[in-house]
This record gives C-alpha cells, structure tokens and sequence, in this order.
C-alpha cells in the first residue's frame, strides 16, 4: 500500500503504474486510477517554461497530472529509461533518468537527461519538479 513507503517506494509504485497506465493507451483509454493511488490530492507537478509539453507550468491536483500525461504523451512517440539513480530517503528523493525520447511530430530521438525533486506526505507523491539536462534538444527534436 502506498501510505507504507518511503519517497522512493512511492516513486517506484508510481512509475510502475505510469508503464502500465501508458500501455494501456494512456489518456481517455486507460483507466488512472491505479496513478492516481500514488498522488496526494493535492499534487503539484512543476514544469519547466518553454519545454513542448508545459503548458501554463503548473500541473495541480489528480486531473491536472491526468492532464498532463496527455499532453507528455501526444509529444512522445516513445520514451525509454536508460539508466536511473535515486538519493534521499523519508518524505524527499531526488531521481535521475537517462532517457531517450522519439518526437511524435518529427519522428526525431533526443537523449538526455531528467532530474526529478520529489516531495511525498502519506505516502503519496505531493510535489514534483523536474530539471531537464537539455530543454533546446527536446525542443528541437519537437521541432520548435
């Protein structure tokens, strides 16, 4: 059960039911439920200005991470984990992914690197901030 685990064992259910959740078809096929048992009601997801997929930035509540992974996902054709690290322990872990992603839009792959701050109360994800390496090559590979 979620409200059992530490910030990484959230984050690793999390990321699990995210595969799944993407497998499934994602946005308006998949069920999110099984996200959103990972997600404090209160959730903040923080993106970077300028990146193709922010939109205003803030991603706020259950139906705004829903939200957002649609439009994570109509911006990737595919994303794949290379390799990934994570520090920090209790309420806090800071994760880092090598990635390589494919543009839906140009067909482009870009490699880089996305350092995740995560934050947890009960169990579930509160807050997230995620610094990308590169943003011009993620915008590129987008075709902006």
């Amino acid at each position: 059960m979620a409200n059992e685990l530490d910030a990484w064992g959230v984050m690793e259910g999390f990321y699990e039911a995210e595969a799944a959740y993407v497998a499934g078809g994602g946005y308006g096929r998949a069920s999110f439920v099984s996200v959103a048992a990972y997600l404090d009601p209160d959730v903040v997801l923080y993106q970077a200005p300028g990146m193709p997929f922010s939109g205003t930035g803030e991603w706020r509540g259950h139906e705004g991470m829903e939200r957002f992974m649609a439009a994570f996902g109509g911006t990737w054709e595919s994303m794949e984990f290379l390799d990934q690290e994570h520090w920090g322990d209790g309420d806090t872990v800071v994760v880092s992914n090598r990635v390589r992603f494919r543009a839906k839009a140009t067909g482009r792959e870009v490699e880089t690197r996305i350092v995740q701050l995560i934050k947890v109360r009960d169990g579930m994800m509160l807050e997230c901030r995620p610094f990308y390496w590169d943003p011009a090559a993620i915008a590129a590979a987008c075709g902006a």
